[in-house]
């Protein structure tokens, strides 16, 4: 289930840029609605230059990837590496959940589970550690990459886990 997107017109907000000390520059303003307005909230810097490329905008791959790294650093977007070296990114909206991951189609969901959080916590206290983040990612196959049949669609064979 998609979580809400409680910050995402703030972080489009100019002010929002200045604040994290950023000038409101086109490119920043640009990229920051294609994930404001995007059906999808974890977006590849290629998805968001294909993105702006079908809005007619003039932007080049290398400006996209130093837009990215530049709101990354400002805490404005969240950077995930889920499988191998594949960036996507989201809007940081504040807030912990974690992430489905299809090994088939690469689908990223996220979700929210208290009693999850709740058994890391234990788990951390349990071993004396003090916790300050965590990330919890599970792999598998979504719905659509699923034949009715259970066949899966789209990756190598692999065995239930």
């Amino acid at each position: 289930m998609p979580m809400p997107s409680a910050m995402s017109s703030e972080s489009t907000n100019p002010i929002h840029l200045k604040r994290a000390g950023l000038k409101a520059t086109s490119p920043r303003m640009r990229i920051l609605e294609v994930f404001r307005t995007s059906a999808r909230r974890h977006l590849s810097a290629e998805d968001v230059y294909r993105i702006l490329l079908t809005q007619d905008e003039d932007a080049g791959l290398s400006t996209v990837y130093r837009v990215l790294n530049q709101l990354v650093q400002a805490d404005i977007l969240l950077r995930h590496s889920f499988e191998s070296d594949h960036a996507v990114f989201e809007l940081n909206e504040g807030g912990h959940h974690d992430h489905l991951i299809c090994v088939a189609c690469g689908r990223v969901e996220e979700f929210r589970d208290e009693s999850i959080e709740q058994r890391q916590r234990q788990v951390a206290a349990d071993n004396a550690f003090v916790l300050r983040e965590h990330m919890l990612v599970l792999y598998g196959i979504c719905p659509e990459c699923r034949a009715p049949d259970g066949a899966i669609h789209g990756a190598p064979e692999q065995t239930a886990i």
